[in-house]
């Protein structure tokens, strides 16, 4: 029976794993995508902005 208790962490954690690995995959895409694209874009937009203000305060 040491086999068994030395074998099943082990075991437990890559199902675990592949269950996180899955719940990732299936949430890529679909209807909030392009939600969160736009919320990407528009934070990165706000970063480049802020950075170029700084760059040239004059403007």
């Amino acid at each position: 029976m040491d086999y068994v208790s030395a074998l099943l962490p082990p075991v437990v954690m890559a199902a675990l794993f592949i269950g996180v690995v899955r719940v990732i995959v299936k949430t890529q895409g679909g209807a909030s995508k392009t939600k969160e694209d736009a919320a990407v874009d528009a934070a990165l937009a706000r970063a480049e902005g802020a950075r170029r203000a700084a760059a040239n305060p004059e403007a």
